[in-house]
Order: C-alpha cells, then structure tokens, then sequence
C-alpha cells in the first residue's frame, strides 16, 4: 500500500480534474461519492459513501485511517450503508469513536431481492476477489465439494466472455451470473459458502441466509467482519487453509443474517442535502 501512494495520489487527481469538467459541462448541483477519494468539489454539496471509516491495515491502521477520513471531510456528509444502533453490521469499521464526520446512516443496500421459491440447492458456493487467492479457494472447494452430498451450485466468478454452464454428479458450474440469475440462485439455495465482503454480507442480511464465510487471505476487512459475525453468533468462518467441508455442520448452530430495519431513513431529508436543506 505504502508503494502504492503516488498512484493513488494520480488517480485522485485525475478524479477532481475530471469532476471539475462535468460540473462546468453539466451543470450538476450535487454529488454521491461511491467511496472515490477524488470525487468532490468545493463548489456544490457532496455525500461520501463508505463503511470503512476505520481502515484496517494491520501495524499500519492508524495511518490508512486518517488519510481516509482526511478526504471524508472535504465532503458534507459521510453516508454509511448500515444501521446506528447495535446490532450491526459493520462494527468498528463503520462506528468509529470520537468521529468527527458528519455521518448518516442509511441502512444496509443490496441490488437483490427476498423470493419465495422452492429449495433447489443444499449449497451455493460463488466466489470473488483478487487473483491468485480466488483460484487457490476454487482449486480446493472442488476437493472438498468431492464428499459433499447435497445439490450445489458453484459460480466460479470469473468473467471471460460468454457465460458457460456445466453439470457433474451432483454439482452445477457457472462461470458467472448476471444479476437476475444470482438472485434467483441466491433465493434457490440453502446455505451460502462465500468470502466475507461487506457489499456479500448486506446480499445475505437483505435475503436473510444463513452462510459460511471464508475470508480473503491477507485482507483485515473480510478477517474481521468474519469474526464480527462470528462472535454476534450469526456466521462462522474458517480459514482458507484450515477449511474443511465438514466445517459446514457448524452453520446450524449460528442464527444467520437479517435484514436490517431501515425505517429511520427518509430519503427526502437525506436528498436535502443537494437542495441546501
């Protein structure tokens, strides 16, 4: 990351020169950051979308935080996808102490929605994240999946062109799916076996799935929400290397996500911020 610095200096400046055109272009009045550290402007009201407001790094958190929060504050508001109170879903990532910000919590978002449909899969494997640890997983799911016997359905997260499927024994292989067929597949299954990112954690409360989570080696995000939900006896997780199919039994002893309520949030006071309310 420390290497990785004067690029992201770069990036961020390129964002501002081009934000800095669009508004002059087009006439924008307001603007929802999708956490974009270049995307502000001193010139019309901006809201600052992350969960990360402590960014863990490891030894190096205290830094990789501060930075972060360094550029939240060139923003009116800092929206944060989940709820204020306890339980949540983000713990310390998302409700730091002694903040500063001007923070609004607007509930967990999920593009999926909850169906009632006839179980089709015991197991729903999808997988995601950086190369070559989504591979390694993959590459040891398959082994693993061998002594499985339910029905499962194995999205592999891998975008290279046209969609392909393959059936085997008792396993359906996709190499993607587009989001339609996702919820549809997430709604079909019984448990989930994914990573632990936080945008996989808000699909899973908003469809109220009990899952098992393996996290991203190496990324403290996914580590932690892991053990978050863990120790709220929601979801276990193993490590990638420590994992086994048996492992799925545990899952009947955690209760699963659920959606969150959401009903303090009134999204015309929240857009307000645009009209200078």
């Amino acid at each position: 990351m420390f290497f990785q610095i004067p690029n992201m200096i770069k990036a961020v400046r390129s964002e501002n020169r081009t934000v800095k055109k669009w508004i002059k272009e087009y006439g924008i009045s307001g603007i929802i950051s999708d956490n974009r550290m270049g995307v502000y402007s001193p010139k019309v009201p901006s809201a600052f979308m992350t969960h990360q407001l402590n960014v863990l790094t490891g030894n190096t958190t205290w830094f990789t935080t501060y930075i972060h929060q360094l550029f939240i504050k060139k923003h009116k508001q800092c929206w944060v996808p989940d709820v204020a109170t306890s339980p949540n879903l983000t713990g310390k990532l998302g409700h730091p102490e002694n903040c500063t910000l001007n923070i609004k919590y607007i509930g967990p978002l999920s593009r999926l929605n909850k169906k009632c449909l006839p179980k089709k899969y015991d197991l729903m494997v999808i997988l995601s994240g950086p190369e070559p640890q989504r591979t390694l997983l993959e590459e040891k799911l398959q082994k693993e999946l061998l002594d499985y016997e339910g029905e499962v359905i194995f999205i592999r997260g891998v975008i290279d062109g046209n969609q392909t499927v393959t059936e085997e024994d008792h396993i359906t292989t996709y190499n993607y799916m587009g989001r339609e067929e996702l919820e549809q597949a997430f709604n079909e299954s019984e448990l989930v076996l994914c990573r632990s990112g936080y945008t996989t954690v808000m699909d899973l409360a908003k469809l109220g799935k009990k899952a098992f989570f393996i996290p991203t080696p190496g990324q403290y995000e996914q580590e932690y929400l892991a053990q978050k939900l863990k120790k709220s006896g929601l979801v276990p997780y193993a490590l990638q290397d420590d994992f086994k199919i048996s492992d799925l039994e545990e899952v009947t002893m955690y209760k699963g996500l659920k959606n969150m309520d959401t009903e303090e949030v009134t999204w015309k006071d929240l857009f307000g911020l645009f009209e200078g309310k």
